[in-house]
Parts: C-alpha cells; sequence; structure tokens
C-alpha cells in the first residue's frame, strides 16, 4: 500500500523559492487565523502585537476573511481607554468545513469538523479487516452519510478529505496476517488516489498514531503542551509526538512508530513494544485462556478475564515506560498521554504501572516523565485527519504547506 513518500523536493528548495505576492498574503492569513484560533476575542491592534504585522496589514487581511466568511466581529467595547473601541475578532466556526476517515485494522471512522476543530458528525463500522475491494466504497457512503444535509454553499466550505491509516495494511509480515487475497489487493494500492477516485474529493494521507495524537493536542486547553508522546494502546500500539509545539511528522509523515521501538521483556530478551503493549498481545492471551478482547471490555470483567489483563499490564507496563524514557531523552518530553478504548479503570491501571516502571528505571539523569490519559477515549485517527486537513489548509505557514490554498 502507498500512504506517502514524503516532500518531492528538498527543503533547500523550499527556502530558496520567493513568496509571489498572493502566497505572501496567505501566509499573514494563516497567522492571524492562528492567533484568533488560540486568543479568540483579539482586537486588530492586539492582532498586529501577536503577529508583528503592521496594523494596515492586519486590516486588510481581516476584511478579506471577514468577505471569505472565516471570521466574525463581535459587539464593540471600551476596555475603559480612550479613542474608537475595540472590535474583538473571533474565527466563524461555520466558516469552513474538513472531512476525515480512518482506515483502521478493525474498524472505518469517518468524521467532519469545522474551522475550529470541533466535530460535527461522525460514523464508524467494525470490520474483521479492511477489504482493499470495498473499504473506500463503504468510506464514500459513510461520507455522504455526514454530508447529505448539507447544502450547496456548505458543500463549497469543504476543503478535502484526510485519511489517517497505518502503513502495513495488507503486508504479510504484519503480526495481523491478511486474508487471503488481501496482501495482493492492497501491494502498489495508491491510497490516496483510489480515496478521490471514490469520494471525488481531495485527498491527504496521514499515519494514523499521528493523526489521533493531533486530535489528542487539540482537546489540551490553552496554553498547549509543548513537547509529549502520545500511544494509543489498539489492535497495535500507535504513537505520535508533539515536539516544539508542532507534531512530529518526520519526512514520509510516518514517524514516531513508538510501537516498533524495541525493549526487553521481563526475561531480557529484546521485543517490539507491540508484541507485548498491545490488544492483539492482550487478545492472545485471552484467548489462550478461553476468553476473547470482548470480555475485557467490561468494566467489571469476571475474575478469570481480570486475571489475564492483569497478567498483560505486568509485561506491558515496562515495555510502555521502556519507549517513553527512550523517547524523553531524545526530544526532551515532559509527559506521554495513554490512550486506548480499554475500559477507563483498566486503562488508569495500565498507567498507574507504566508511571511505576518509570521510577524504576536506573541512571536517568534527569527528571522523570509522567504518564496521563488521553482525553477521547478512543483512536481519534478520522477527526485528527480532519483537523490536519484543516490546518494545512488555513493555519500552516509551512513552506511546502503554502501550496495548499
Amino acid at each position: 500500500m502507498v500512504v506517502g513518500k514524503g516532500r518531492s523536493k528538498d527543503f533547500i528548495t523550499y527556502a530558496a523559492r520567493g513568496m509571489q505576492p498572493h502566497q505572501v498574503r496567505y501566509s499573514n492569513q494563516r497567522a492571524i487565523l492562528s492567533v484568533l484560533s488560540v486568543y479568540p476575542g483579539l482586537s486588530n491592534a492586539d492582532i498586529a502585537r501577536h503577529t508583528g504585522l503592521a496594523p494596515q496589514t492586519v486590516s486588510s487581511v481581516l476584511d478579506g476573511l471577514e468577505q471569505s466568511g472565516l471570521l466574525r466581529r463581535g459587539p464593540a467595547r471600551r476596555d475603559g481607554g480612550r479613542g474608537q473601541p475595540a472590535t474583538p475578532l473571533y474565527l466563524n466556526p461555520q466558516g469552513a468545513l474538513a472531512l476525515g476517515a480512518e482506515i483502521g485494522w478493525t474498524h472505518i471512522e469517518v468524521a467532519m469538523t469545522d474551522l475550529v476543530g470541533e466535530v460535527i458528525a461522525h460514523r464508524r463500522v467494525d470490520y474483521d479487516y479492511p477489504d482493499a475491494r470495498s473499504v473506500f466504497g463503504l468510506m464514500a457512503d459513510l461520507l455522504g452519510t455526514l454530508t447529505a444535509t448539507l447544502d450547496g454553499a456548505d458543500r463549497r466550505k469543504l476543503v478535502g478529505l484526510g485519511i489517517a491509516a497505518p502503513d502495513s495494511i495488507g503486508d504479510a509480515a504484519s503480526p495481523l496476517a491478511p486474508p487471503p487475497g488481501q496482501a495482493e489487493a492492497w501491494t502498489g494500492l495508491d491510497l490516496a488516489r483510489e480515496a478521490a477516485r471514490v469520494t471525488g474529493y481531495d485527498v491527504q494521507v496521514f499515519n494514523d498514531g499521528n493523526a489521533a495524537c493531533f486530535a489528542e493536542f487539540t482537546t489540551m486547553t490553552a496554553p498547549r503542551p509543548s513537547d509529549f508522546a502520545f500511544l494509543l494502546i489498539d489492535v497495535f500500539v500507535g504513537a505520535g509526538i508533539i515536539s516544539g509545539d508542532r507534531l512530529w511528522q518526520g519526512v514520509t509523515g510516518a514517524s514516531a512508530h513508538l510501537g516498533l521501538m524495541l525493549v526487553n521483556d521481563r526475561t531480557g530478551n529484546r521485543r517490539f513494544v507491540h508484541e507485548l503493549a498491545s490488544l492483539s498481545a492482550l487478545e492472545q492471551r485471552l484467548k489462550a485462556s478461553g476468553a476473547a478482547l470482548a470480555d475485557a471490555m467490561q468494566d467489571a470483567p469476571p475474575r478469570t478475564v481480570r486475571d489475564v489483563v492483569e497478567a498483560w499490564i505486568d509485561d506491558a507496563a515496562p515495555a510502555l515506560a521502556q519507549a517513553i524514557v527512550n523517547t524523553a531523552m531524545v526530544l526532551e518530553i515532559d509527559f506521554a498521554v495513554l490512550e486506548s478504548r480499554l475500559p477507563r479503570p483498566t486503562l488508569e491501571r495500565l498507567i498507574a504501572a507504566v508511571g511505576r516502571e518509570i521510577v524504576e528505571v536506573p541512571g536517568l539523569g534527569r527528571s522523570r516523565p509522567s504518564v496521563r490519559a488521553g482525553h477521547i477515549g478512543r483512536s481519534g485517527a478520522a477527526q485528527g485527519a480532519a483537523q490536519l486537513r484543516m490546518v494545512r489548509r488555513y493555519y500552516s505557514r509551512e513552506l511546502w504547506h503554502m501550496d495548499d490554498a
């Protein structure tokens, strides 16, 4: 499966490229939209101070954004000062819409978000494995249910579709072996091109762990933390990293594969984090005991199931702790977020166990990262894919995103 090949141009190529007047305007627009997304209600003068743009430039850009329906003006306020009353400015959530879809190992989920990243609607369908011959048609049908109520004006506000997916669907070497015919069906399939063909939308593809990490990032209150790791305990261990206030995606957009980090198990053998801390690892233990993963998804599972879950936690916690500590040594993160569709009490026990294991790691030489639970309670990758699509269209000032306008 083809999910991304990184940038087609070298950074120096972009850096050496001069901006045309319309690109300068795009950059200024994105700077202002970004400031208002964090600090709603600023005045023209406030925005000029935050962005460093000249007041005349701010006024001109604001007029254009207002005409485009991307912001609105609140009632003027005097704030006790002299002169003209200040007019607070806000993003108009209904000014733009984005679609997201997650092609997961055992489910597909779609979401529609607005300009400020709020989820307007979402749908989910479970399956045993993503079928390359039908999953795109299913995606189109689900997206159709989200957009069915949009009129012509609202449809014109759609900026496109972001797709979140793991990069090893159909890989015969994957621990989740594809059913007969699926390895061949997924081989060489360009996910973005096929999704665009079936849905008719402009498509961008993101790693599922990165998309879920970004969704978690957007749920945090301002000022958001600048550096943390995110691990999603699902079929496998998905992951993402926020570093320097940005989602760290790497050259191909699929960095932060913390689930593929090698760690020591309790016997000293080298294992992948996936092998110890994923829901697939838990499911294997449950099947061996005559139970199913669904049995562990209850808030109060039977005692025999709980014993299996606790044994899994005992092995998963040190693996996750090693991955978090190693990441902290490289990127200086202060904490890690663990998210999962596990029942909250189970996730909390796992987090507590990981915290205890981190304390036991010797010779850090610096403060140990803490661990906390996520806010979404599930993957969030579809939501994150839609939000990333919106970010690239209206907020990002990265050189290689400036053409997405």
